[in-house]
């Protein structure tokens, strides 16, 4: 078996899987060694600014550095970084470039956001629903952009990355604690706006089923699932009618951050960012019953995304 490691780079977090690639079924599976993520928030006031802050740099170094070690103590032998949204969107991303060449002695790659939702949906297949060729849509919801990837068992049929994310519109909207119903509404707008783009490139109208992935997603699921901690195992392949989800989403929005804070589930680098995490999956679930015409009534969350999907890419 080879032993890969993936970094998936991301607005809010960076993570990190280093996995054994066993080769001898009828597609490749990854045995994890290590999966690992930490916020680092490299995307903070990037939206604003259009450049990397110094200490976001800082943040993200300090873990990639750590990760550069673990990937020697544990002898993989191929290496992929990828970075998404808040790179791709940084006047001086070239500081980034260097900075991870020099920790990790491979060359990260800046993908775009058709890229990263390929990636996304290799990695989210384990979990597709049977239903043959139907299509299947999904939904890679991060921290400064939002993938809507449409395909089936033969691979991708349409995708568009759109610029909504929890980081990204926490920034631009959600200043209140709680937010305000006028801050909302604005950020909405945008998250509305951001569909229809989507829309004019991804028959989503065709969906069959939905999956969702990244951070806010699952931690949506677990909220809904009122779990006493975060437990990656109950949470992946959870599929939970749309009115649940829905509800899940309004209730933390609409929470505070300190009465967020305490939810048993909730990392704490997500505190700040989940109500705009929720908003952009209730407005996009929205969007999909009506848009189906009510077909669609459930959800799928993976905690399997763009890692493993890099992962793969390097087997």
């Amino acid at each position: 078996m080879t032993r890969v490691a993936a970094i998936d780079c991301g607005t809010n977090s960076i993570r990190l899987l280093i996995a054994d690639v066993d080769t001898a079924g009828p597609a490749p599976r990854l045995n994890d060694v290590v999966r690992e993520m930490r916020v680092v928030r490299l995307g903070q006031g990037v939206d604003a600014t259009g450049e990397l802050s110094r200490e976001a740099l800082d943040r993200t170094f300090a873990a990639a550095g750590d990760y550069a070690e673990q990937i020697r103590r544990h002898a993989a032998t191929k290496v992929r970084f990828v970075a998404t949204s808040a790179t791709r969107d940084a006047r001086n991303r070239q500081v980034f470039v260097d900075g991870i060449r020099g920790l990790l002695a491979v060359e990260p790659e800046v993908i775009s956001g058709d890229s990263e939702a390929a990636l996304s949906f290799a990695g989210a297949s384990s979990v597709l629903p049977s239903r043959g060729a139907d299509p299947v849509l999904v939904v890679d919801l991060g921290g400064g952009s939002t993938e809507f990837v449409l395909g089936n068992a033969g691979g991708v049929i349409a995708a568009r990355s759109v610029d909504i994310g929890c980081v990204r519109l926490t920034e631009r909207h959600l200043r209140s604690d709680p937010p305000t119903a006028a801050e909302i509404a604005a950020a909405e707008a945008d998250v509305d706006a951001a569909l229809d783009e989507a829309a004019g490139a991804v028959p989503l109208d065709q969906t069959a089923a939905v999956v969702g992935v990244a951070g806010s997603i699952t931690t949506i699921t677990a909220h809904a699932l009122a779990l006493d901690e975060y437990s990656s195992a109950a949470i992946h392949g959870t599929e939970l009618s749309l009115d649940v989800i829905r509800r899940a989403c309004t209730e933390l929005l609409e929470m505070s951050r300190a009465d967020r804070a305490v939810l048993p589930y909730m990392h704490p680098g997500r505190v700040d960012v989940i109500g705009a995490g929720a908003l952009v999956w209730r407005r996009a679930l929205d969007r999909l019953a009506a848009v189906t015409q009510g077909r669609v009534g459930t959800a799928v969350t993976s905690e399997h995304d763009i890692l493993d999907g890099i992962a793969l890419s390097i087997s």
